[in-house]
């Protein structure tokens, strides 16, 4: 057995585990909320429930168009693993909470450095989620909302 993870790490970890139920051809994230030390909910990357998924599509509409990481959100069919795991909880669960994010190049299965794009950066303040702990492409954290401040950190 190898050393026993710390609680970033396990919680990381499963939001990289969600992450693999994600659908899109880009990329993929997972998203972990945790309250009182205990998963609330969780998220992953996929088009709205009861509609087409990119994967079983064969084709992201981004790729197609050419389309640079991180714009043109509103051409993307996928739900954020931010807005799933929110969703999925419901705000007073969300009160207070943390929140895990892990992702992964879906072309090369490496690593990314996961980050809230800004309309989950918005969303996630409205859930009041106090904090976002985000793995990087090298394995590892980086928390980007301080601990106790309602702002993000610029």
């Amino acid at each position: 057995m190898g050393k026993r993870p710390s609680k970033t790490d396990y919680y990381l970890n499963i939001a990289l585990d969600v992450a693999s139920r994600g659908t899109c051809l880009r990329r993929n994230y997972g998203a972990v909320i945790v309250k009182d030390d205990a998963i609330v909910s969780t998220g992953y990357t996929g088009a709205p429930r009861g509609l087409p998924n990119c994967c079983d599509l064969g084709v992201c509409e981004r790729d197609k168009l050419g389309v640079p990481s991180g714009e043109r959100y509103e051409l993307c069919r996928s739900v954020h693993a931010e807005m799933n795991a929110i969703i999925n909880a419901g705000r007073p669960k969300t009160l207070g909470a943390t929140l895990y994010l892990s992702g992964y190049d879906v072309k090369t299965g490496k690593l990314i450095d996961a980050e809230p794009c800004f309309l989950c950066r918005r969303i996630i303040l409205n859930a009041g989620i106090y904090k976002v702990i985000c793995r990087k492409a090298d394995g590892s954290s980086q928390a980007i909302i301080p601990e106790g401040h309602p702002l993000y950190a610029q």
